[in-house]
């Protein structure tokens, strides 16, 4: 058995490659986690089931026209698009983000999202499992 660790990453990947058949999307979002993300918009995940989770997403001073919600191969978009008006407001400290940004998750593949809100700043995204006929309890009495 081989052990492998960061020093023979590139060993790895060959290995996986040689043995893997139509398995590249999920290296490739494997391999890609390590991409660093943004820490702005904050946000929370919350398990709603075991099959529903809610991503929360503080927009404070975004309006509903300024935020995009999509998803597009095997992951979740939110962008926001501000324009910074200047004006001749001097401020002592300015803390309030009025930025544009582009924000993604990788979702799994058996992940949907079902539900999209924004009220009051507060961008909620409901995503749940898909769960496959086999896999659901069936009750015969």
């Amino acid at each position: 058995m081989i052990k492998f660790n960061a020093a023979n990453l590139d060993q790895l990947v060959d290995s996986i490659n040689k043995n893997s058949i139509h398995m590249d999307e999920y290296f490739e979002r494997l391999f890609n986690l390590h991409e660093t993300t943004k820490n702005y918009p904050p946000f929370n995940l919350v398990t709603v089931s075991k099959v529903e989770s809610r991503l929360e997403i503080a927009l404070a001073g975004f309006r509903k026209a300024e935020v995009n919600v999509y998803t597009q191969d095997g992951k979740l978009f939110v962008e926001g698009q501000r324009e910074d008006t200047e004006t001749d407001t001097e401020y002592v400290h300015r803390g309030m983000a009025q930025r544009s940004f582009t924000r993604s998750w990788t979702l799994a593949e058996d992940t949907e999202v079902r539900s999209v809100e924004f009220e009051d700043g507060l961008l909620s995204i409901v995503m749940g499992r898909i769960v496959p006929d086999h896999h659901q309890k069936k009750v015969w009495f």
